[in-house]
């Protein structure tokens, strides 16, 4: 009976809430909001897209993988789920694919962002492409000098960027005193 006089939560609404959880990080009260939804508003973008944020935040790559691909075919000059989706595929170690979706999304996308020229030199990194990942590197530097410190921390190039040796100095040695009363 009290049900009836609750005010009815619009679609909009719960979206929105959804976004609040996500950011302060309450992933299971945004996830309780989209399931709130009914099957047709879940397939419409800002709803797959939520989706897709939802499950990457909880490292859910194969869900990443089926919202990020809906999102595309729904708009594929969007970058995000071209990045996200080849990211999820990075993740379950299927890098080949990942370089292969991030290139495709390249052609796509109107104004790919530094992000993508950047993790398709992790990519190719990552495949041992050290020539095409120094030269996608050289972009994104030219495009913003601050990501080559990011650049240097970044696992995925570690061979492009191999720790430096601490000195090519021998090391001091002590010299020994001269003995009392020589």
């Amino acid at each position: 009976m009290l049900r009836e006089h609750l005010p009815v939560i619009s679609p909009e609404k719960h979206l929105a809430y959804a976004v609040g959880y996500m950011d302060l990080s309450l992933y299971a009260e945004a996830a309780a909001e989209l399931a709130q939804l009914t099957p047709e508003i879940l397939a419409t973008a800002p709803a797959l897209n939520l989706c897709m944020e939802l499950a990457m935040a909880k490292s859910q790559w194969n869900e990443v993988l089926s919202f990020a691909e809906a999102l595309v075919s729904l708009d594929a000059k969007k970058e995000r789920a071209w990045v996200a989706w080849a990211y999820a595929l990075r993740e379950l170690k299927r890098t080949p694919e990942a370089q292969e979706i991030l290139l495709a999304g390249r052609r796509m996308i109107a104004r790919p962002t530094i992000l993508v020229d950047y993790n398709l030199a992790c990519y190719a990194c990552l495949l041992g492409e050290l020539d095409d990942a120094r030269a996608l590197l050289a972009e994104v530097f030219a495009r913003d000098k601050s990501w080559r410190e990011m650049a240097k921390e970044d696992a995925d190039l570690a061979a492009l960027f191999p720790p430096k040796s601490k000195s090519a100095k021998p090391p001091k040695t002590k010299k020994p005193r001269p003995a009392d009363g020589a």
